[in-house]
């Protein structure tokens, strides 16, 4: 790691840091040459491989801005998107793979989706699986009832 001050490439580890959740690590370091500390970040890089082949960093704000719009007009407040990008990130890095097909992330987001608000659910399926007839809502609606009974508790 090169001094941001003096660029000479030797310098030592001071202290080491979980941040972000166990996602990152902080480090403090001292330069051997001029003596001043400096702190780094190191970070898991998580790609995300498009339709066409390209490459991208994984972000969480692209997930919350997809989800904004299926949630458009529902009762879904800010935090709750939030903390659906955070599920959904964490699902993806606990595969343990360094780069995901887009697909795959489509599928992280519609479980926890469903869970938040189902009509914002079905929006967002109709576009991701390409929903091309009313037949194709209607089997994911009987879908989500089957699921929704499965999880009602009988008394």
């Amino acid at each position: 790691m090169r001094c941001p001050f003096c660029r000479n490439s030797d310098s030592r580890v001071v202290d080491s840091r979980e941040v972000d959740e166990g996602q990152a690590i902080r480090r403090r370091r001292s330069c051997a040459q001029c003596g001043r500390r400096f702190t780094t970040v190191e970070e898991a890089v998580l790609a995300v491989v498009k339709r066409s082949g390209v490459t991208e960093l994984f972000s969480r704000e692209k997930v919350v801005r997809g989800v904004r719009r299926a949630c458009q007009g529902r009762p879904v407040d800010e935090d709750a998107l939030q903390q659906l990008a955070h599920r959904v990130e964490e699902s993806i890095r606990a595969t343990g793979c360094a780069e995901i097909p887009s697909h795959e992330v489509g599928l992280a987001i519609l479980g926890p989706l469903r869970d938040l608000d189902e009509v914002a659910y079905l929006r967002f399926a109709s576009v991701y699986r390409s929903f091309s007839s009313v037949e194709d809502f209607e089997k994911e609606i009987a879908d989500l009832r089957s699921v929704r009974t499965a999880e009602t508790p009988t008394a």
